[in-house]
């Protein structure tokens, strides 16, 4: 029976993925599981390690199933996951210690406070790439070493392991080759020196997490275990795991952005901009720097910038303020008027994101009159994410001397075409929108595929599925547009200053 299949999971924060291709990039299975987040106290928001590997093995039988393969066609698998959700387990039997604390929790806010006012503080963005915060698998630890006695236990034994989802995975459903993930991830935990590509020793003793439960830095493609698959009618293959990646720094190359300046944003409960640097590693103060991944003997870098929620801001839209009655309204609203009517919409429900970095900012809705509509205040949220994103391109000019020529976008939001055009004419660039969306979990199959010989060199691999839908810029008037994006400022200055 030939091997002639590759498998890509995507192990996400509201779900998982599972896509299955062959050699010439044809996808013949896909499925999706929802996950369950569990909030056992308010701001606390954890996942079950077991509900985990059980929807990754249920997406992957599903997939194998709209295949109509056996689970032996299968060559290799790779997997992206989340990040900075911290799965905890002990390394005898492989048995989850706890539930997994996932980026979205807020139980260390306390912990971000005292590194504000440590050592740590002037250090921490230059070594881990970006500014601790409560997402952070870091300080989960530290809370975990404080708190949770199983945890605190199994490391003084030496039998603590930790991971990202995607190990842990490998762990619960098959067998780790030892204990790694790839450099994308490891730098992901908030652990490691990326820049000296070793764990920071001073960090660690400040947390209280010991070296040997941390995962050893491999490079992308790396034979990191075997996992056990099933087919519908009970078959059983198990096969190797020879590639791993951050969710990310996947969605960078699923989308083809391999070439320095190529940039990608996924709109999704926040929206990410990333943008490849190739071997650059610069310093920067207000955008983050992330390894990207690392294939052969290159170490690649990127830029990542997160703006205000996106998502989050239109469930609350809906859920909230009532504004929309679903989420095929934003389209329809924000095109049933010609412009914002003067309305300012700045998201900033949990804080401003790159390039302010004020965690305390909060939304504001300014410059309404008694005429203002639904349509306005939805063409005005809009426009804020077509604002930030512009804010974050120019900063990546003016610090990292990096042009971003045009950028592909994809996540909830993006499937808007008013939203595209309006982020078009905002950063005066073009935006792409693919027809095919699953772009991480297919970088995670292509990555698997390089690994086993599937294709020689990232060169040889097959494009995007589909088409893109390219939006050019409109010709605004300048002034227009000038005094928009002045209005945007100011409104920033006032809920900075409201604090």
């Amino acid at each position: 029976m030939s091997k002639s299949f590759l498998l890509g999971v995507d192990q996400g924060s509201s779900g998982s993925r599972a896509l299955i291709l062959d050699g010439a990039g044809t996808v013949h299975g896909y499925a999706y599981r929802p996950l369950a987040r569990l909030h056992p106290r308010p701001d606390w928001v954890e996942q079950d390690p077991a509900e985990v590997a059980a929807g990754v093995t249920a997406v992957i039988t599903e997939a194998i199933t709209q295949a109509k393969i056996h689970p032996n066609q299968i060559a290799a698998c790779g997997l992206t996951c989340q990040r900075n959700t911290d799965f905890v387990w002990d390394g005898r039997n492989g048995r989850s210690l706890s539930s997994a604390i996932t980026w979205q929790d807020l139980r260390t806010k306390g912990y971000v406070k005292e590194v504000e006012h440590s050592p740590f503080a002037s250090e921490a963005k230059r070594r881990l790439g970006y500014a601790p915060g409560t997402y952070m698998t870091a300080l989960h630890l530290k809370w975990r070493m404080t708190h949770d006695t199983a945890v605190r236990e199994a490391a003084q034994a030496g039998h603590l392991r930790i991971g990202q989802s995607a190990l842990w995975l490998v762990t619960a459903l098959g067998k780790a080759n030892g204990h790694a993930m790839d450099s994308s991830l490891v730098q992901a935990t908030g652990l490691y020196d990326f820049r000296a590509r070793q764990y920071w020793a001073e960090w660690l003793d400040w947390l209280g997490v010991p070296l040997t439960a941390l995962p050893e830095a491999t490079p992308t493609l790396h034979p990191f275990g075997e996992i056990e698959i099933a087919g519908p009618g009970g078959e059983t293959a198990v096969i190797p795991v020879t590639a791993m990646i951050g969710d990310q720094q996947a969605a960078l190359f699923g989308h083809g952005c391999r070439i320095p300046g190529d940039a990608e944003s996924t709109h999704g409960t926040a929206a990410y901009v990333k943008l490849f640097l190739g071997d650059n590693m610069p310093y920067q103060e207000n955008i983050n720097v992330y390894n990207a991944w690392h294939l052969g003997d290159r170490q690649t870098y990127c830029l990542e910038a997160p703006t205000t929620v996106i998502g989050a801001a239109i469930r609350w839209m809906r859920d909230n303020a009532r504004f929309i009655d679903d989420y095929e309204d934003v389209e329809r609203l924000a095109t049933a008027v010609p412009d914002s009517g003067g309305v300012m919409f700045v998201p900033a429900f949990t804080g401003l994101d790159a390039p302010y970095n004020d965690p305390d900012a909060r939304a504001a809705l300014l410059g309404m009159t008694l005429g203002t509509t639904r349509g306005h205040i939805v063409r005005a949220f809009l426009e804020a994410l077509g604002y930030q994103l512009r804010a974050i391109k120019e900063t990546i000019a003016r610090d990292a001397g990096v042009t971003m020529g045009q950028m592909l976008v994809g996540g909830g939001v993006s499937a808007s075409d008013i939203a595209c055009q309006i982020q078009a004419d905002m950063l005066n660039i073009p935006i792409l929108r693919p027809t095919f969306t699953e772009t991480t979990a297919w970088a995670a199959a292509l990555l698997a595929g390089l690994q086993i010989g599937t294709w020689p060199d990232v060169a040889s691999l097959p494009p995007l599925p589909g088409s893109h839908h390219r939006f050019e810029p409109c010709p605004i008037p300048p002034r227009d547009l000038e005094e928009g994006y002045g209005r945007w400022q100011q409104a920033i200055r006032l809920i900075q200053s409201w604090q």
